[in-house]
């Protein structure tokens, strides 16, 4: 039998007692007791049953002794969790250490007073050095006519609070809560239009503090417009400068200097480079922009963008067509001088075209007061078009005097046959001059310019085959147009052409 009080005891007591117990297989049966620790089926059931006062003395011996043992003993699970706390007793830990900095009555944190910048409280207080770090994720869109573009990309910043030092055997930092207010640098960008933080679907911001060295981390995800001044002399063969500047927006040097990380100050995320729809990231450089105001000198740093305009849809889409349109109006050099219905909607056709296309072109530029390439292609193309209707008009001109002169030459021809008709029936001697005569006559009319008896080609091609004047304008333009055409294209593409493709993109590293 179990004495009342030590059956209560194993099974209403102490868990250890009992886990004791079960693990020693411990039986605390009597001579006359009924209750078998070995039994699972068991129930904590008391038999309460008179025994002698010296073997309840022994009893209760007996079980102190085994309580003591319990209790000194410890568990080597529960010793393993507190050399290496789980998941859970981290948080509280992170927990506590948070309240502790922040909430707590003991802690004189104040968020709108700015850090001394160093963990040394000897050493005067001087600016808080803010390292900065940048990820660029994308470049949505390049506006040429409102000049500015979009730039999405992760804001990194670091800098030392000394009011936020922990020290903690297993925390490696904390994490704050956008809520949980610190003090943080008042950066702003300079040439911003529009722009945000994005809070889908909580908001983009991480706030790490470090342990030992009070060391803050400031991410965020930010999406901005900013403006870029275009220099479009050389459009659409152009590299476009675009810089994102950022400051500080009411400390001075004396109290925050901007430096960037010195390890990887911009990531740029694969596959940026050619993103763009029209434009190439060829280079990312990294500079400073401190700037001196009426107000204090402010520190500054600055992201240059090197963007690199895409040539194929303009060659494809422009010059081709043009050089087309130029071709074809010189068709006209080839047709008839007497076709006159087809050489003018050929003319005037094409100077329509060239100029719808010109329209289309500057609808998508700003109106800027210097000459751009494009402008140069497209007024180049309209004057020899241009020159191929006024050719038409030349040509057109000659052949009536071509008439005219013929006219002529056939009415001098008749009056001087008549008349050397007229002087034979009198002078028959000298009928054999005037037919000479007559004969030299007819020469020159048919013959205007001279014409020697040679060997040159060129001279019987020109006098013989190509005696009108109407012939040899067209002549002459079927040559000119081209020749000057193509010493045009020449220029052209080695002033503006060369300089493009010495810009080579910049390898990711």
């Amino acid at each position: 039998m179990i004495y009342a009080p030590a059956a209560n005891l194993f099974c209403f007591g102490i868990p250890k007692f009992r886990k004791f117990l079960n693990s020693n297989r411990i039986s605390l049966m009597g001579k006359h007791s009924r209750f078998n620790l070995y039994n699972k089926n068991a129930t904590c059931k008391t038999v309460i049953s008179v025994q002698p006062p010296v073997m309840t003395i022994k009893m209760l011996l007996h079980l102190f002794l085994l309580v003591n043992q319990a209790l000194a003993d410890p568990d080597p699970k529960m010793e393993k969790r507190k050399e290496k706390p789980n998941g859970y007793e981290k948080l509280l830990d992170e927990q506590k250490i948070i309240r502790r900095l922040l909430a707590s009555p003991q802690s004189d944190y104040d968020w709108r007073v700015r850090p001394r910048g160093s963990l040394n409280s000897s050493s005067e207080a001087g600016p808080v050095i803010v390292q900065v770090n940048k990820y660029l994720r994308s470049i949505s869109k390049v506006d040429d006519v409102n000049m500015e573009y979009s730039l999405h990309f992760t804001f990194r910043e670091e800098w030392v609070d000394e009011r936020l030092y922990f020290a903690s055997d297993h925390l490696d930092h904390i994490i704050l809560t956008p809520g949980q207010k610190i003090w943080t640098p008042d950066t702003f960008f300079q040439n911003e239009k529009d722009g945000k933080k994005h809070d889908i679907d909580t908001p983009n911001i991480l706030i790490r503090v470090h342990n030992g060295t009070g060391k803050i981390l400031y991410s965020c995800r930010l999406t901005l417009t900013l403006s870029c001044p275009m220099r479009l002399a050389d459009y659409p063969l152009d590299v476009q400068n675009c810089v994102a500047d950022f400051a500080s927006y009411a400390y001075t040097v004396r109290d925050i200097v901007y430096v960037w990380k010195n390890k990887d100050p911009i990531q740029i995320k694969d596959g940026l480079r050619q993103s763009l729809p029209s434009f190439l990231l060829s280079r990312v450089s990294i500079g400073n922009c401190t700037s001196n105001t009426a107000t204090g000198s402010y520190s500054c740093l600055r992201t240059e963008l090197q963007l690199k305009r895409e040539f194929s849809y303009y060659l494809l889409q422009l010059y081709i067509p043009s050089f087309m349109l130029v071709a074809v109006s010189w068709v006209s050099f080839w047709l008839d001088k007497d076709s006159v219905p087809a050489r003018v909607t050929l003319g005037v056709t094409t100077l329509l075209t060239m100029t719808t296309q010109a329209s289309g072109v500057n609808a998508n530029l700003p109106p800027v007061s210097y000459t751009k390439a494009i402008d140069i292609w497209i007024g180049v193309c309209l004057a020899f078009i241009f020159g191929a209707l006024l050719e038409f008009a030349l040509v057109n001109w000659a052949a009536r005097q071509d008439i005219v002169r013929q006219s002529y030459r056939a009415k001098q021809q008749a009056n001087l046959f008549f008349r050397n008709e007229n002087q034979n029936m009198y002078t028959p001697l000298t009928s054999d001059v005037n037919s000479m005569h007559m004969s030299i006559n007819l020469r020159e009319l048919y013959n205007p310019e001279p014409m020697e008896q040679t060997s040159n080609w060129w001279r019987q091609f020109w006098y013989v085959k190509y005696n009108e004047h109407s012939r040899k304008i067209d002549l002459i333009s079927r040559v000119m147009f081209p020749a000057f055409f193509i010493i045009f294209n020449i220029t052209y593409w080695w002033r503006y052409l060369i300089p493009y493709l010495a810009v080579q993109p910049q390898d990711d590293k």
